[in-house]
């Protein structure tokens, strides 16, 4: 089986990936990130009543058409009424009601007049500016109408939307289900923090880096799990967790060595295999197969490869079936503060910071097995293969992670 340009193995997999229809109920609590699977249309006028913008006083217009410093006009106070209350009584000519910020307008008044144009009267009020019909006057349904539609269906939700749903007195509201996605590390080398360090051990970060970006990207992590390198074990996690998942993604045991068994895996489970290695640098060691319902990726063990390829392959596919364009690869240019030497005989991705149109690489190593100086980062440089080297000044496409 070839080795393939990234471009292919995106489209390979985009091919066998759909957008999720199943729906489910969720509290506006969750909204954050979901996209809407129903049109809601209002139910109200919103405000469901007229209602003061300000602090002050409901008046008649014509009582006041002439008031002025000079030349006050004195009204009789007959209520107050306070945001979340009703007042009974009617305004008619030469009276007033106290009224405060987001009260409901009482019957009779046409404007608001406000309390810093006035001597702040509570039996009697002294009113020295003229206010105009419908001034400082907040109409029902204002901000929008009983049977308008306000959201659409397809349409991602975030805190404005919590907002709106808010309004319209919903608890709760029908979103897609969110990419079902299982994470497995490989490798009798692994120990999970908290176990002893043993001589020969190292912990597993892979596991961790793994499941909190797919977490931040909005995913539904189903199950996780670190095995050692047999292929019986590891084989039996992933049969019995492919109902759960709709990707399960492994790190590990996907180049040629003794104990490199995904290969064997994938042969023992009947999967079909749709590549194996990407013309990537790190990463190129990635192994991809189909089972029914979904997706088996295998990423390479090294923590930067791994991490690299979570962005370039399953970025794209967790967008497509989530429906959220952000999630997908975002390239900007850049212009490099940073030198990188080596040559690219693929495409290479180097781990940097991007900020205000430059990029910078961080001190240390950028060797695939190095997760530290990937602290900071906030995206890949991307050399395309045949780059001589990387000059400061030299201008560069990046993915922002």
């Amino acid at each position: 089986m070839q080795i393939l340009r990234l471009e292919q193995a995106q489209s390979l997999l985009l091919d066998r990936v759909k957008k999720i229809e199943e729906t489910e109920t969720i509290s506006l609590w969750e909204v954050s990130g979901r996209v809407l699977a129903e049109d809601i249309f209002a139910g109200h006028d919103q405000p469901p009543f007229p209602r003061s913008p300000l602090d002050g006083y409901a008046v008649r217009s014509r009582d006041i058409a002439k008031a002025s410093k000079e030349c006050p006009v004195r009204l009789t106070v007959i209520d107050e009424v306070n945001a979340g209350s009703v007042s009974r009584q009617s305004v008619t000519r030469g009276t007033a009601v106290r009224i405060m910020t987001g009260a409901s307008i009482p019957k009779g008044a046409d404007c608001v007049v406000g309390q810093e144009d006035t001597d702040y009267g509570e039996a009697v009020a002294e009113v020295y500016e003229a206010v105009g019909a419908y001034e400082n006057y907040c109409y029902a349904g204002e901000d929008y109408k009983a049977g308008t539609k306000l959201l659409s269906k397809d349409m991602a939700l975030g805190s404005v939307e919590a907002g709106i749903l808010a309004s319209l007195g919903l608890k709760q509201v029908q979103a897609y289900r969110r990419p079902r996605v299982a994470v497995l590390t490989t490798g009798d080398e692994l120990l999970l923090p908290g176990e002893p360090l043993l001589e020969g051990k190292i912990y597993d970060s892979n596991l961790y880096t793994l499941v909190t970006r797919l977490t931040t990207l909005g995913m539904n992590v189903v199950r996780t799990g670190r095995l050692g390198d047999d292929v019986k074990d590891v084989a039996a996690w992933i049969e019995g967790t492919k109902r759960q998942a709709d990707i399960i993604v492994t790190t590990g045991g996907v180049s040629v060595g003794k104990k490199d068994i995904m290969h064997e895996v994938v042969r023992r489970l009947g999967y079909e295999r749709i590549f194996w290695r990407v013309a990537v640098k790190p990463g190129m060691p990635t192994l991809c197969a189909q089972y029914q319902g979904g997706l088996l990726i295998c990423l390479s063990g090294n923590p930067f490869g791994a991490a690299v390829n979570l962005e370039l392959l399953l970025r794209p596919l967790l967008a497509k079936m989530s429906q959220r364009n952000e999630l997908d690869l975002k390239r900007v240019k850049a212009v490099s503060k940073s030198e990188f030497p080596k040559k690219s005989t693929v495409d290479r991705y180097v781990r940097a910071y991007f900020e205000g149109g430059e990029v910078r690489i961080p001190n240390g190593s950028n060797a695939s097995g190095i997760l530290s100086s990937m602290c900071g980062c906030n995206c890949l440089i991307e050399l395309p293969a045949g780059t001589q080297r990387l000059s400061e000044g030299d201008r560069v496409w990046v993915i922002l992670m």
